[in-house]
């Protein structure tokens, strides 16, 4: 194998840097920059030696002897060591774009949807190693077992990719799973997000149709015959592929535990909710379409705790349980108290989640947010202004985002330390805390607030 000398713009970002790391692990020469480098991408660099000797741009690392400059997102299209490598005339790459140039001879298996994502393409690697199957991926979040997000080999047949229909880069305004060209495919769900790049509903759907049509030759889709817009899309005619319908799985729940009910065997799971449950059941057809027998699937699934911060246990007691989640857009929140919900029906639940997107932030999109809490017992919802200012958006008011909810008793502030007093002040016996939020609440230690509470 050739060792490449590879430049990566934005080498700290969550993604980037994690990509960094696997192309130092595969062999290759891996240099890189940032303005600025946070925890953990910081010391995870700085233990593999790659992290940058300062933070800023430096347009003199971009020399001829490069062979790949690869671009992060956070980086801007008038960045000087981009225009240095274009002016150069080297190739650069979109982050997703390398990962298609290092998966154009395996099998590539991807994962899309507006949702559910990061949980299916975790319940896939979880199984592919527990049954020995080796394969190169690219997911959303760190997973437990695995120590990096990303892994790029020679040798693996298979390449598991996490399908983001963000943009690719800041000078390829393609959703970035219109790069992947899957052989097999899930789509798991369609929820508008993204306000700021698609406006409309229609232009957002419309990426997941491009998607589709962007699968290989004889490929598979795996589709969640539960969505309207994906029945739909589904239904549309495409000759090159074959589109199969997956839904929940027969089970039971009890005492707080959920069972597969295969036959008459029950398996029992250590995640929960019907979403949580279709996820599985796209993981299972996938792994069953390279070879995965649903036997193996099923021992391998138990022991699968979920992905980070997807209904991520933070503290479970016989009477009380804390758990975090990513969910920020209005379907997330309400498949995610429904789910916490149908889990524990004798529980009191309360639900706080944090706006924190671009999406969440701004007027238009907030009237989306209606009834989405309605199914806890109590809802508090948390804003930072700062935030908004940070993101040149308007301001929004306490009252306005209140009014967005349609839900009279929600509870709502702009004030981080004021909620988790609320919190702490609460008895818990016999109750949930769900937490959901694509931040922390501007730097509450969900660990330490679980701990405080009174039971």
């Amino acid at each position: 194998m050739k060792t490449e000398r590879i430049h990566l713009i934005a080498i700290g970002g969550s993604a980037m840097h994690n990509m960094a790391l696997a192309l130092h692990e595969k062999g290759h020469h891996v240099t890189g920059s940032d303005d600025e480098i946070r925890e953990p991408s910081r010391s995870r660099l700085q233990r593999a030696g790659l992290l940058p000797a300062y933070d800023g741009w430096n347009p003199d690392v971009i020399t001829s002897e490069l062979d790949a400059v690869i671009l992060g997102m956070h980086a801007r299209a008038d960045n000087p060591e981009l225009l240095r490598a274009q002016e150069l005339g080297l190739k650069v790459y979109s982050y997703p774009e390398y990962l298609y140039e290092q998966s154009k001879d395996k099998t590539r298996i991807v994962i899309g949807g507006s949702h559910g994502k990061t949980s299916i393409t975790a319940m896939i690697l979880h199984v592919l190693r527990k049954c020995g199957v080796d394969a190169d991926f690219m997911v959303g979040a760190q997973l437990e077992g695995f120590d990096t997000m990303v892994r790029m080999t020679r040798d693996a047949k298979y390449m598991v990719l996490e399908g983001d229909e963000y943009l690719a880069s800041p000078i390829d305004r393609r959703p970035k799973f219109h790069l992947y060209h899957p052989h097999i495919a899930v789509l798991s769900g369609i929820a508008w997000d993204h306000i700021n790049v698609f406006p409309t509903y229609d232009m957002y759907v419309d990426q997941f149709r491009k998607f589709i049509q962007l699968i290989e030759p004889n490929g598979k889709l795996f589709y969640c015959r539960h969505d309207s817009d994906l029945n739909k899309l589904a239904g549309e005619n495409y000759p090159q592929i074959s589109a199969i319908g997956y839904g929940v799985p027969e089970h039971r729940i009890d005492n707080g535990i959920t069972y597969l009910i295969r036959n008459e065997e029950q398996v029992s799971l250590k995640v929960f909710g019907d979403h949580n449950l279709m996820n599985l059941e796209a993981a299972r057809l996938v792994c069953e379409q390279i070879g995965v027998a649903q036997h193996d699937f099923d021992h391998a699934i138990q022991s699968f705790k979920g992905a980070a911060k997807r209904l991520e246990p933070v503290r479970v007691e016989e009477n009380f349980a804390c758990y975090k989640d990513f969910a920020h857009s209005p379907s997330k929140l309400k498949a995610t108290i429904g789910a916490v919900r149908k889990q524990f029906p004798n529980r009191k639940l309360i639900a706080c989640m944090e706006l924190h997107t671009f999406s969440s932030l701004t007027a238009e999109f907030l009237l989306q947010y209606a009834g989405s809490m309605n199914e806890a017992d109590e809802a508090l919802v948390y804003f930072n202004p700062h935030t908004i200012a940070h993101k040149k958006l308007p301001p929004i008011t306490v009252e306005q985002v209140r009014n967005s909810f349609a839900r009279e008793d929600i509870i709502v502030s702009n004030d981080s330390s004021a909620m988790v007093s609320l919190l702490q002040g609460k008895k818990w016996d016999n109750s949930v805390l769900l937490l959901m939020t694509s931040g922390n609440f501007d730097g509450v230690d969900f660990n330490d607030l679980a701990q405080s509470l009174q039971i």
